[in-house]
Protein backbone atom coordinates (compact mmCIF):
# COMPACT_ATOMS: atom_id res chain seq x y z
CA UNK A 1 0.00 0.00 0.00
CA UNK A 2 1.41 3.40 -0.89
CA UNK A 3 2.12 5.79 1.95
CA UNK A 4 -0.44 8.30 0.64
CA UNK A 5 -3.18 5.66 0.52
CA UNK A 6 -2.21 4.46 3.99
CA UNK A 7 -2.42 8.04 5.29
CA UNK A 8 -5.88 8.39 3.75
CA UNK A 9 -7.15 5.09 5.17
CA UNK A 10 -5.74 5.69 8.66
CA UNK A 11 -7.15 9.21 8.89
CA UNK A 12 -10.50 8.13 7.42
CA UNK A 13 -10.76 5.57 10.24
CA UNK A 14 -9.60 8.19 12.73
CA UNK A 15 -12.35 10.55 11.52
CA UNK A 16 -14.90 7.75 11.62
CA UNK A 17 -14.22 6.69 15.22
CA UNK A 18 -12.86 9.82 16.97
CA UNK A 19 -16.13 11.10 18.35
CA UNK A 20 -15.74 14.33 20.28
CA UNK A 21 -13.57 16.64 18.18
CA UNK A 22 -9.87 17.27 17.82
CA UNK A 23 -8.77 16.09 21.25
CA UNK A 24 -10.54 12.79 20.68
CA UNK A 25 -8.21 12.15 17.71
CA UNK A 26 -5.14 12.14 19.98
CA UNK A 27 -5.32 8.46 21.02
CA UNK A 28 -5.54 7.59 17.32
CA UNK A 29 -2.56 9.84 16.53
CA UNK A 30 -0.48 8.15 19.24
CA UNK A 31 -1.48 4.76 17.84
CA UNK A 32 -0.54 5.79 14.28
CA UNK A 33 2.82 7.07 15.57
CA UNK A 34 3.59 3.76 17.28
CA UNK A 35 2.51 1.61 14.33
CA UNK A 36 4.14 3.59 11.52
CA UNK A 37 7.00 5.58 13.05
CA UNK A 38 6.02 8.57 10.90
CA UNK A 39 6.33 10.88 13.93
CA UNK A 40 7.02 10.67 17.67
CA UNK A 41 4.95 11.34 20.77
CA UNK A 42 6.91 14.60 21.13
CA UNK A 43 5.76 15.51 17.60
CA UNK A 44 2.16 15.01 18.76
CA UNK A 45 2.65 17.54 21.55
CA UNK A 46 4.09 19.96 18.98
CA UNK A 47 1.06 19.30 16.75
CA UNK A 48 -1.23 20.18 19.62
CA UNK A 49 0.63 23.43 20.29
CA UNK A 50 0.56 24.41 16.62
CA UNK A 51 -3.05 23.30 16.13
CA UNK A 52 -4.24 25.23 19.17
CA UNK A 53 -2.46 28.40 18.09
CA UNK A 54 -3.55 28.42 14.43
CA UNK A 55 -7.01 29.04 12.99
CA UNK A 56 -9.22 26.09 12.18
CA UNK A 57 -10.37 22.88 13.83
CA UNK A 58 -7.72 21.13 15.87
CA UNK A 59 -8.17 17.70 14.28
CA UNK A 60 -7.93 19.11 10.76
CA UNK A 61 -4.83 21.11 11.66
CA UNK A 62 -3.14 18.04 13.14
CA UNK A 63 -4.08 15.91 10.11
CA UNK A 64 -2.64 18.58 7.82
CA UNK A 65 0.56 18.64 9.88
CA UNK A 66 0.96 14.85 9.68
CA UNK A 67 0.12 14.75 5.98
CA UNK A 68 2.65 17.45 5.17
CA UNK A 69 5.28 15.85 7.41
CA UNK A 70 4.88 12.45 5.75
CA UNK A 71 3.96 13.19 2.11
CA UNK A 72 4.45 16.91 1.54
CA UNK A 73 1.80 19.14 -0.03
CA UNK A 74 -0.24 16.28 -1.49
CA UNK A 75 -0.33 14.60 1.93
CA UNK A 76 -1.35 17.90 3.52
CA UNK A 77 -4.39 17.97 1.22
CA UNK A 78 -5.37 14.28 1.27
CA UNK A 79 -5.05 13.66 5.02
CA UNK A 80 -7.49 16.30 6.31
CA UNK A 81 -9.95 15.44 3.55
CA UNK A 82 -9.81 11.80 4.63
CA UNK A 83 -10.33 12.88 8.25
CA UNK A 84 -13.50 14.91 7.56
CA UNK A 85 -15.03 12.62 4.93
CA UNK A 86 -16.64 10.25 7.48
CA UNK A 87 -18.26 13.23 9.22
CA UNK A 88 -19.73 14.44 5.95
CA UNK A 89 -21.07 10.98 5.13
CA UNK A 90 -22.54 10.49 8.62
CA UNK A 91 -24.08 13.97 8.75
CA UNK A 92 -25.78 13.52 5.39
CA UNK A 93 -27.09 10.08 6.37
CA UNK A 94 -28.15 11.05 9.87
CA UNK A 95 -29.80 14.32 8.88
CA UNK A 96 -32.20 12.42 6.67
CA UNK A 97 -33.38 10.08 9.42
CA UNK A 98 -32.74 11.95 12.68
CA UNK A 99 -35.98 13.91 12.59
CA UNK A 100 -37.87 10.62 12.55
CA UNK A 101 -35.96 9.12 15.50
CA UNK A 102 -34.85 12.07 17.65
CA UNK A 103 -37.46 11.30 20.31
CA UNK A 104 -36.59 7.59 20.37
CA UNK A 105 -35.34 6.39 23.75
CA UNK A 106 -32.88 4.09 21.96
CA UNK A 107 -31.32 7.04 20.12
CA UNK A 108 -31.18 9.10 23.32
CA UNK A 109 -29.42 6.25 25.16
CA UNK A 110 -26.96 5.76 22.29
CA UNK A 111 -26.10 9.48 22.34
CA UNK A 112 -25.65 9.29 26.12
CA UNK A 113 -23.13 6.46 25.67
CA UNK A 114 -21.30 8.34 22.92
CA UNK A 115 -20.88 11.38 25.20
CA UNK A 116 -19.27 9.19 27.86
CA UNK A 117 -16.97 7.56 25.31
CA UNK A 118 -15.82 10.89 23.90
CA UNK A 119 -15.18 12.21 27.43
CA UNK A 120 -12.97 9.17 28.09
CA UNK A 121 -11.07 9.66 24.80
CA UNK A 122 -10.46 13.32 25.60
CA UNK A 123 -9.35 12.51 29.18
CA UNK A 124 -6.92 9.86 27.90
CA UNK A 125 -5.52 12.33 25.40
CA UNK A 126 -5.18 15.01 28.06
CA UNK A 127 -3.26 12.66 30.35
CA UNK A 128 -0.96 11.72 27.47
CA UNK A 129 -0.23 15.38 26.74
CA UNK A 130 0.32 16.08 30.45
CA UNK A 131 2.83 13.23 30.64
CA UNK A 132 4.82 14.66 27.72
CA UNK A 133 4.58 18.25 29.00
CA UNK A 134 5.28 17.71 32.70
CA UNK A 135 7.65 14.74 32.79
CA UNK A 136 11.06 14.16 31.27
CA UNK A 137 9.94 11.03 29.42
CA UNK A 138 13.51 10.15 28.43
CA UNK A 139 14.45 9.98 32.14
CA UNK A 140 11.31 8.00 32.88
CA UNK A 141 12.33 5.37 30.34
CA UNK A 142 15.89 5.20 31.70
CA UNK A 143 15.05 5.33 35.41
CA UNK A 144 13.34 1.95 35.77
CA UNK A 145 13.74 0.67 39.32
CA UNK A 146 15.94 3.61 40.37
CA UNK A 147 13.00 5.97 40.04
CA UNK A 148 12.81 6.85 43.75
CA UNK A 149 16.22 8.52 43.96
CA UNK A 150 15.71 10.49 40.71
CA UNK A 151 12.09 11.48 41.34
CA UNK A 152 12.59 15.30 41.48
CA UNK A 153 14.61 15.24 38.24
CA UNK A 154 11.79 13.36 36.52
CA UNK A 155 9.49 16.39 36.58
CA UNK A 156 9.76 19.26 34.11
CA UNK A 157 9.42 21.99 36.73
CA UNK A 158 9.50 24.85 34.23
CA UNK A 159 6.49 23.45 32.37
CA UNK A 160 4.64 22.76 35.61
CA UNK A 161 5.24 26.34 36.82
CA UNK A 162 4.13 27.76 33.47
CA UNK A 163 0.95 25.66 33.55
CA UNK A 164 0.16 26.84 37.09
CA UNK A 165 0.74 30.51 36.13
CA UNK A 166 -1.47 30.20 33.05
CA UNK A 167 -4.17 28.36 35.03
CA UNK A 168 -4.16 31.02 37.77
CA UNK A 169 -4.26 33.72 35.10
CA UNK A 170 -7.29 32.10 33.49
CA UNK A 171 -9.06 31.75 36.84
CA UNK A 172 -8.23 35.26 38.06
CA UNK A 173 -8.42 37.31 34.85
CA UNK A 174 -10.65 36.80 31.87
CA UNK A 175 -8.09 37.61 29.15
CA UNK A 176 -8.46 36.31 25.62
CA UNK A 177 -6.91 32.83 25.17
CA UNK A 178 -4.61 34.16 22.44
CA UNK A 179 -2.79 36.22 25.07
CA UNK A 180 -2.06 33.07 27.09
CA UNK A 181 -0.86 31.28 23.94
CA UNK A 182 1.47 34.16 23.01
CA UNK A 183 2.70 34.45 26.60
CA UNK A 184 3.38 30.71 26.79
CA UNK A 185 5.19 30.70 23.45
CA UNK A 186 7.41 33.60 24.59
CA UNK A 187 8.19 31.90 27.90
CA UNK A 188 8.94 28.64 26.04
CA UNK A 189 11.42 30.46 23.83
CA UNK A 190 13.05 32.03 26.88
CA UNK A 191 13.27 28.64 28.65
CA UNK A 192 15.07 27.13 25.66
CA UNK A 193 17.75 29.83 25.68
CA UNK A 194 18.59 29.42 29.36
Amino acid sequence: MSVLLELAVRFFLCGLFAIGGGLATLPFLYDIAQETGWYTAQDVSNMIAISESTPGPMGVNMATYVGYHVEGLVGAIVTPLALVLPSVIVIVAVSRILDQFKTSRLVQHALYGLRAASAALIAAAGLGVAKIAFLHTDLLAQAGSALGENLPALFNWKSICLAVVVYLGIVKWNFHPILYIVFSAAVGILFQFQ
